[in-house]
């Protein structure tokens, strides 16, 4: 299983907070453990696209957050954060985010 969302558009100096919900993953009681995310480049080129990577993932309750910044122009970029939970499921869930040239002025 792989869940997808779209986390729309960034500008390259705009610091977003991603949320990735896995509550409709979770049995009763269940919690997660452990989460951890990676970036890769959908379309376009940036060769290195973990540094979009912003701090560590913060889970709060079923909700895992992780902040991303920078990015090139005219890259489509795929987060993907997995949890671990305490009954031992691995689930991926996996969001697109696009970064978009600034507004000027």
């Amino acid at each position: 299983m792989t869940s997808r969302q779209e986390f729309g558009s960034k500008t390259t100096n705009e610091t977003r907070l991603l949320t990735f919900d896995f509550s409709s993953f979770l049995g009763v009681g269940e919690t997660i453990t452990l989460a951890a995310a990676s970036c890769v480049v959908w379309s376009g080129t940036d060769p290195s696209p973990v540094s979009m990577l912003s701090g560590g993932t913060s889970i709060s309750g079923a909700l895992v957050t992780q902040l991303v910044a920078g990015g090139l122009v005219g890259v489509l970029y795929v987060v993907q954060m997995v949890a671990t939970t305490s009954a031992g499921q691995v689930l991926p869930i996996s969001g697109y985010i696009a970064v978009v040239a600034g507004q000027p002025g």
